[in-house]
């Protein structure tokens, strides 16, 4: 095989299609194909963008999030390898041992391995992975190609021609349909859909037009006191900004011509509330030439829940929903995810899984893959309900 980085765009593609359509042939069923002799490598490489990352505390313990992987270590058949920027401490691998159902933690050890690229730069996991070799061939030593798939936090680019280096597919979504994860692509999915959302704009990539995006949604909505302004890739709401009508109320709808309100709007713009204590207007317009960014109605209410589902998509295309939470929000505006409780609330958990189904097999039809996730905001109306993408 040629090492994946030489290959061409066109043949990267169709080789990596040929290793993903081994995930149609060995998928007979959940039971069946959690059965067999498995080799799962771990990838939990956060593939975003890094400056916006870098806004969360404590990103780096974002690698863990996977460790739930560790369940599939339950199948006696089943081995995990799980990599990482940086070693991490036994006892939270333990931890997560300790909870297999009907197995001794000790063989359940016995078939993981956890390797670390020892690199705590800003940069992606896949990334650091990828320029050292000698860890990439350390990981085809465990593996068998043909009984073997690769897992990961998110898939891109980096993902793909690591996949391609291993030989091995990936249970993950392809990167060529990355934009439906977007806070773009998630308003277009809620449309498809016809799930209930805040009146919004088209993706942006300038101040100029994102003034223009914003004065037209004041136009139709005139009592619309907050507008939320999203970079297009943004990261647990680190990527939103609020901007205050209020003080605008010279040039609101009825009071002054749209090319005045424009530019009232654009001037605002240096006063963004943003939720990133450390963000500046002048980094965030870099953000927007480079990630682009929208403006959304912003949803008002003294009672404001963010309940979210989680769904997998087989590679044969069906959808199961596998959990709801409540998430806890925080931040200035209540924007910033902390946590979240375990399920969601009764009085609307039938309805979100009904939408978050919706929406998987609309990603499902679009040809994406395994895990995923919708996020929403919920507001008691007396005659409608509300709902936003994350």
């Amino acid at each position: 095989m040629k090492d994946a980085a030489s290959l061409i765009p066109s043949e990267q593609l169709a080789q990596f299609q040929q290793l993903q359509a081994r995930l149609g042939h060995s998928w007979q069923s959940v039971e069946q194909f959690d059965r067999q002799p498995r080799q799962i490598v771990v990838v939990p490489s956060l593939s975003l963008d890094q400056e916006e990352l870098a806004k969360i505390e404590g990103v780096h313990h974002y690698e863990e999030r996977l460790l739930c992987s560790l369940i599939h270590l339950r199948n006696p058949k089943t081995r995990l390898i799980y990599l990482t920027s940086q070693p991490l401490h036994p006892s939270i691998v333990d931890y997560y041992l300790e909870l297999l159902p009907g197995i001794p933690s000790s063989h359940a050890r016995d078939r993981l391995k956890i390797l670390s690229t020892y690199d705590a730069s800003q940069r992606s996991l896949t990334a650091k992975v990828l320029d050292r070799p000698r860890l990439v061939d350390r990981v085809r030593t465990c593996i068998q190609p043909d009984q073997a798939y690769m897992t990961c936090f998110n898939a891109t680019s980096l993902e793909r021609q690591l996949a391609l280096a291993l030989g091995i597919p990936m249970m993950a979504l392809d990167p060529e349909l990355l934009y439906w994860g977007t806070k773009s692509g998630s308003r277009d999915i809620f449309a498809t859909c016809e799930i209930p959302h805040p009146d919004g704009s088209q993706l942006t990539y300038n101040a100029k037009d994102l003034a223009a995006a914003a004065a037209d949604l004041w136009a139709r909505q005139p009592d619309l006191k907050r507008i939320v302004i999203k970079l297009n890739e943004g990261f647990s709401g680190e990527g939103n900004a609020l901007l205050n009508l209020a003080p605008l109320a010279a040039v609101a709808p009825g009071s002054s011509g749209q090319a005045e309100r424009m530019a009232a709007i654009k001037s605002a713009f240096l006063e963004l509330r943003f939720q990133c204590p450390t963000e500046t207007w002048a980094h965030f317009e870099e953000k927007i030439g480079e990630l682009g960014a929208i403006a959304e109605a912003f949803v008002e209410g003294d009672i404001k829940r963010s309940p979210s589902v989680q769904g997998h998509i087989t590679p044969f295309g069906d959808v199961e929903i596998l959990s709801t939470h409540d998430q806890i929000l925080g931040g200035p505006d209540g924007q910033i995810f902390l946590g979240c409780t375990f399920p969601a609330d009764a009085s609307y958990r039938l309805a979100l899984q009904e939408m978050g189904y919706r929406v998987g097999k609309a990603l499902a039809a679009k040809g994406a893959l395994e895990r995923y996730s919708v996020d929403f905001i919920a507001v008691p109306q007396p005659h409608q309900s509300r709902a936003a993408p994350p």
